[in-house]
């Protein structure tokens, strides 16, 4: 009986233990409430529901996980919607070559059409040259949003049409330039060395 006692004991305190730290984790720390984005272990998910021992998250494919409370209490959680405004940053290089004066015209450009969707983003953008890598010059433009990135779909939408309004900016003053983090060039693919098909390709006609 003693031992059953002590198994028994043991077996409720560690269940005591686990409930204990979710409604601790649920009522009292809360990092986040439904429908907050938030960012667990590198992914970004969506809470959907809150148990007393689990919560339920939705990933950007609407495939469910769930965590064990007691877990999420010792991890670190990023909350989106608890977040002020955030700030984005676009990398772009533009050629050595490129005249001071059509750097200060480009800069004047781009900030202006910054300062002008002030519902957007906040003024006084900074551009930071990063690094020059074969007489390219590696800049950054950083931005601070008039928003957190709890809607991210509103982040990117917005972040497209800055980006598409730099290209514009860089043609209308004929500046060379790239944007980052990699740009693929797909017109200098070596020739093929012969148009006949390997022995082991079966070719099916209609």
């Amino acid at each position: 009986m003693y031992s059953i006692l002590l198994s028994v004991s043991f077996v409720f305190r560690g269940t005591c233990k686990t409930t204990f730290r979710g409604l601790n984790f649920l009522f009292l720390a809360r990092p986040f409430d439904v429908g907050d984005r938030c960012e667990i272990n590198g992914v970004q998910m969506t809470v959907e529901k809150m148990n007393i021992l689990t919560t339920v998250f939705l990933r950007h494919d609407n495939l469910k996980i769930v965590y064990p409370n007691s877990v999420l209490s010792a991890m670190s959680i990023a909350n989106y919607r608890r977040s002020p405004d955030m700030g984005d940053a676009i990398d772009f290089c533009i050629h050595e070559s490129t005249s001071t004066e059509k750097v200060a015209k480009m800069e004047e450009m781009i900030t202006s059409y910054v300062e002008n969707k002030s519902e957007h983003w906040q003024s006084e953008p900074k551009m930071v040259v990063r690094d020059i890598v074969d007489l390219n010059r590696q800049r950054s433009l950083c931005v601070s949003h008039r928003m957190n990135f709890q809607d991210m779909g509103e982040r990117w939408k917005r972040r497209a049409l800055l980006v598409e309004e730099m290209m514009k900016i860089f043609k209308d003053l004929e500046i060379e330039y790239s944007m980052l983090p990699m740009e693929i060039n797909v017109r200098n693919l070596p020739t093929l060395a012969s148009n006949r098909f390997p022995s082991n390709w079966t070719v099916c006609a209609n």
